[in-house]
């Protein structure tokens, strides 16, 4: 049994992991690098084996560094079947399409400006790529044992995280393994817990915060002070957010404000389609959240949805306070930069970062302290406030992930990635100085022998 990692490794993007066993390949995660301009270009190199020599897919979850991929490795000759829960499955079917478009109209963008240095700009897959894509979901239900090919049986776990998100746990050649996926947070406002792992032999395990806690403010406080001081110098938030899972945490936190009278009732507008999708699909799953059914479509219907190009637009023409919820939440695509475009050099808004940003991307500049960001092939200034509300991730810290361990007994050998390098080795030092046990940091395409 052979183990190769070829993405996430070293980086918190582009998950991909490749499990041969018994003559069988399967691909657990198929997701797009995101960040610094060297990962970006590892989406456009082909993989080191070709798509039509897989057996099966695996996803974790629908985000897009997890699941991106998909869509170019069906074009480029995969015809299996790609195992994910239902709720995974429903976000896929919106997500994919969405990163399509979304590339389809930068690609037009960068054309039609001239700042691309490619003539012409090309999208790395386009919508229709990816609903060719979408016939190849097969759903399995958490804790249904199913066989994505001979000789191997998995299952799904909750991971909280995000709607369908889940730990995948694989039985194949006499041993067992674990993909932690992205685990979420304990007792979270809206998502379930994550289920405790089972006994296995070799555990791969994610690092996002393998190196920091999460602040332990109240996020609805914090939410709370940067509406209501921007609001009082006149000006908007504008918040980036994965359209998947932060979105609406967020729409959940400003319906409580607004319920409790604690936040000026400004008109909140989420501008992003794919979230919109999202957000409608958290109220037909209320059985995978905390929230009930009525309590979902209340959370949803905080905001006005934008859902046409031209009632985006048309919000930059606003001038009095107000909220804007778009994505991407990294700020490296999609509508919020047009915002950002048009609301960054008013010293009265407020940019509002309350996610993961991953290095080298628009996000991590800002919260590095950048006072200018490059868009759409120039410079913007940025005079606005920045502000980040790190309470909301979505991610469990380095202690929930020991919380989730707790009970493990000891893997033969433990596998950290989907961490920067300086994340993914702290927790790799914790736990081979609290537990005691065998863990590396994989370097990206490392191939490893399970035995």
């Amino acid at each position: 049994m052979n183990l190769t990692f070829l993405g996430a490794a070293g980086t918190v993007t582009g998950s991909k992991y490749l499990l041969e066993v018994e003559g069988r390949r399967l691909l657990v995660d198929c997701g797009l690098f995101q960040g610094y301009k060297q990962l970006r270009l590892q989406n456009w190199a082909p993989l080191p084996i070709r798509p039509n020599t897989l057996d099966a897919v695996l996803l974790t979850h629908a985000h897009i560094d997890h699941s991106g991929y998909l869509p170019l490795l069906v074009k480029r000759g995969y015809g299996g079947r790609v195992w994910c829960t239902p709720g995974t499955a429903a976000l896929c079917e919106i997500l994919l399409p969405d990163s399509g478009h979304l590339q389809e109209q930068d690609a037009e963008y960068a054309n039609r400006k001239g700042f691309s240095k490619h003539r012409p700009a090309l999208p790395l897959y386009d919508k229709q790529d990816a609903i060719d894509a979408l016939p190849s979901l097969q759903r399995a239900g958490f804790d249904d044992w199913f066989t994505p090919c001979d000789g191997v049986r998995a299952r799904f776990q909750p991971a909280g995280h995000i709607l369908g998100a889940a730990s995948v746990e694989i039985e194949a050649g006499g041993r067992r393994l674990l993909f932690s996926g992205d685990l979420g947070r304990y007792d979270d406002p809206i998502m379930v817990d994550p289920a405790p792992p089972p006994p296995v032999d070799y555990l791969v395990v994610e690092s996002t915060y393998g190196d920091r806690l999460h602040g332990q403010t109240d996020p609805a406080q914090e939410l709370q002070d940067v509406i209501t001081r921007t609001a009082a110098r006149g000006g908007m938030v504008l918040i980036p957010a994965f359209a998947v899972g932060r979105t609406q945490e967020l729409l959940y936190y400003i319906h409580l404000l607004k319920q409790q009278g604690r936040i000026p009732d400004l008109p909140v507008f989420l501008d992003s389609p794919m979230a919109i999708d999202a957000s409608e699909i958290m109220c037909r799953f209320s059985r995978e959240h905390r929230l009930s059914a009525a309590q979902a479509r209340a959370v949803c219907a905080t905001a006005t949805y934008v859902r046409e190009r031209e009632e985006s637009i048309a919000l930059n023409g606003r001038s009095s306070p107000m909220i804007i919820i778009s994505a991407s939440g990294m700020l490296t695509g999609g509508r919020v930069l047009h915002h950002l475009k048009a609301r960054a050099e008013n010293p009265h808004n407020t940019i509002l970062l309350v996610g993961y940003q991953a290095g080298g991307t628009r996000g991590a500049a800002l919260l590095a302290g950048a006072r200018e960001v490059k868009v759409h092939g120039r410079y913007l200034p940025v005079r606005a406030e920045v502000a980040s509300i790190d309470s909301l991730s979505a991610h469990a810290d380095w202690q929930g992930v020991l919380r989730w361990l707790a009970d493990l007994p000891a893997p033969r050998q433990v596998f950290v990635t989907h961490g920067e390098q300086g994340a993914a080795d702290a927790q790799r030092l914790r736990l081979q100085e609290r537990r005691g046990w065998q863990a590396s940091v994989p370097l990206h395409g490392q191939r490893v022998r399970l035995r």
